[in-house]
């Protein structure tokens, strides 16, 4: 078996899946695999195709990587790859269609209001946000419906920041998502499921020394502090825990994901799903992996030898 890592891509976040990717090709070396390391490029079919008993770990980070567009190859080519199918990439991937999807399944999750670019631009500005206000009150938070690692992010807690907020926004796609702001304590949940069924590993906490856990606290090394468990009472634990594995299933999820949440006095509150965590130094999943006591060539040496046997 040979196990190719694909990393890299054109996305924004290249440079955190060129990482992430180094790192597990790094694990799994260490855990006796032989693996192959691989860009997005003209090759990559010929380099699978070439490649006897290949096991594909897509480590993209936004773009094709999560919006199932890679993974949706990978099963017309009939390759085993680790991680969720290209169907429910694509539906966890846009946080307009992932957060209906959770709050339909009777999971708590912010209400929230999905605005085409071509909408923002031909309706104009000024009736749309006075009417947003009133639909969800300030603060409110406006990010991309499509992109990761919080690009594009940000808080707004007046109306006149509004529009600032949606240009920013559709740097980063075509439709922007503007949401309720949750209060309370945020923290990320990663699930993993190496046959037995999906199971909830120790909730991170999330404390930015910025006070937003944004692009440069995600990746910027002492610029956030983790806590892993969160610092929470063990009934708000459990119930991250129990909230993360039913947004896992309901989103159609499999192997390995990332559930992000805030912990508000009412309870758990879906944020948004990951289908491929982040891996590097300063990511949330492999913070969980230690915390439950699993090295990071352990767990996708055993998610491998799932795929390549089912």
């Amino acid at each position: 078996m040979t196990v190719i890592v694909i990393a890299g891509g054109l996305s924004h976040e290249r440079d955190v899946s060129l990482r992430s990717g180094r790192r597990v090709a790094q694990a799994l070396r260490a855990a006796g695999r032989t693996v192959v390391e691989t860009d997005v490029n003209a090759d990559l079919v010929e380099l699978i195709r070439g490649t006897e008993a290949p096991v594909v770990v897509p480590m993209l980070h936004g773009g094709l990587g999560e919006d199932g567009a890679l993974r949706e190859v990978l099963e017309v080519l009939d390759v085993p790859f680790v991680g969720p199918t290209g169907a429910s990439s694509r539906l966890t991937f846009d946080k307009s269609i992932a957060t209906s999807v959770v709050r339909a399944a009777g999971l708590a999750a912010p209400r929230q209001i999905a605005l085409p670019h071509d909408i923002f631009r031909e309706l104009g500005a000024p009736t749309l946000m006075e009417s947003i206000g009133q639909q969800l009150g300030y603060p409110l938070i406006v990010k991309p419906s499509r992109s990761g690692s919080a690009l594009g992010v940000t808080k707004v807690d007046d109306p006149a920041s509004l529009p600032g907020a949606l240009v920013a926004a559709y740097a980063y796609g075509a439709v922007a998502v503007i949401e309720q702001f949750l209060a309370g304590s945020e923290v990320a949940v990663t699930v993993l499921d190496e046959g037995d069924g999906p199971v909830a590993l120790p909730p991170v906490g999330i404390r930015p020394e910025s006070g937003v856990y944004d692009y440069e606290s995600r990746y910027t090394a002492g610029a956030t502090r983790f806590v892993t468990p969160a610092e929470l009472p063990d009934d708000e634990l459990a119930a991250a825990r129990e909230l993360a594995v039913a947004a896992h299933k309901a989103l159609g999820l499999r192997h390995l994901s990332r559930v992000d949440m805030m912990v508000t006095p009412e309870g758990p509150m879906f944020l948004e799903g990951n289908v491929a965590p982040g891996m590097t130094e300063t990511s949330l999943a492999p913070l969980a992996f230690e915390a439950a006591g699993r090295d990071l060539g352990e767990v996708f040496s055993s998610l491998v030898d799932l795929v390549a046997v089912s």
